[in-house]
């Protein structure tokens, strides 16, 4: 969860997915999960202004180049969040997931989930609070199409 019981914890969540997703003040970033707004108003203090939630935004079409998603508990939950967000993402795009469950194999199974969407997996980093799984999509588009 993005609501640790320390600050410091969430602000090394925050860190470590602008740093996973090289997140620049210049990209559009959308978030998804049931922590979102918490990790939207972290990202709005640090001057991050191009940012929106699933929620928030309208339509998805496909114009944000970074995704995060933070606040799932279970596999279902963090699949569900992924196909949602992927939706709102560009055909090469980078995503981090704050996995924060205990559940055995879940790592696996949201990497197996992220290569379906067409992420290919670059890094991963432990956390206080959990594990950010690191993930950019190159040339989706073409996946599309051929399929």
């Amino acid at each position: 969860m993005l609501q640790p019981n320390s600050s410091s914890s969430r602000e090394q969540i925050v860190d470590t997915m602008i740093e996973l997703t090289r997140l620049s003040s210049r990209h559009r970033a959308i978030i998804a999960g049931a922590d979102s707004l918490d990790l939207y108003l972290a990202l709005r203090r640090r001057g991050f202004s191009h940012v929106a939630t699933t929620v928030t935004c309208r339509l998805p079409r496909a114009e944000h180049s970074v995704g995060l998603v933070t606040g799932q508990n279970s596999l279902q939950a963090l699949e569900a969040a992924l196909v949602d967000i992927s939706r709102f993402l560009r055909t090469t795009a980078a995503i981090a997931v704050l996995i924060d469950s205990r559940e055995a194999g879940l790592g696996l199974r949201i990497r197996a989930k992220l290569e379906q969407l067409g992420f290919r997996i670059e890094a991963g980093v432990r956390c206080q609070q959990g594990f950010v799984l690191s993930a950019h999509r190159q040339g989706y588009g073409e996946m599309q199409n051929a399929a």
